[in-house]
């Protein structure tokens, strides 16, 4: 089945806490959308990957308190901790109820003399069959307010969302430790 393609993410988009980042949109060629500088190359993964499963309640918590501990480690401002536990909170729980679990992944990237901090989530939920409307504030499929998705990408610096209906969603998104 082919991934969802999006006609313009940059129509209607938000600013951003630390700027707006509407001119680093981009459609992907596999039909994703994405916020991310596209003369960067990817992020060196540096360290250790850590994998969380997101089946149970306290999956959910068990990542909050591992995604505080990493941000206090790479020496993220307290401001910042806070945007990214967020921001890995609403995607854990969107992948816990959506897409019936999966899987987090916590890393350590380094690009530019950077250093920051990726979410990868991943579920084989039903998949997301309208990201344009997936990121309007107030949409909801389910019993929240609706700021999930959109809120998370306007906390982290770079967002990227695959998504195939009936075969899942992936998102990784990065929030660095400086900007350029």
């Amino acid at each position: 089945m082919a991934g969802i393609k999006l006609a313009s993410l940059k129509k209607g988009l938000p600013m951003f806490p630390h700027g707006d980042l509407t001119e680093n949109v981009r459609i992907a060629p596999s039909g994703s959308a994405a916020t991310k500088p596209e003369a960067e190359p990817e992020p060196e993964r540096i360290g250790t990957a850590t994998k969380h499963p997101l089946h149970t309640e306290e999956d959910l918590l068990t990542l909050r308190h591992a995604v505080r501990a990493l941000t206090l480690r790479l020496g993220f401002s307290l401001v910042d901790q806070t945007r990214i536990v967020t921001a890995a909170s609403e995607l854990a729980r969107n992948a816990y109820i959506h897409g019936h679990g999966g899987t987090f992944t916590l890393e350590t990237v380094r690009r530019s003399g950077r250093t920051g901090l990726q979410l990868s989530v991943s579920d084989q939920g039903p998949g997301i069959p309208d990201l344009d409307t997936a990121f309007i504030d107030g949409y909801t499929t389910g019993s929240g307010l609706g700021h999930g998705l959109g809120g998370a990408r306007r906390l982290m610096d770079e967002f990227d969302v695959q998504t195939v209906p009936g075969e899942g969603t992936t998102i990784v998104a990065v929030r660095w430790t400086s900007r350029p």
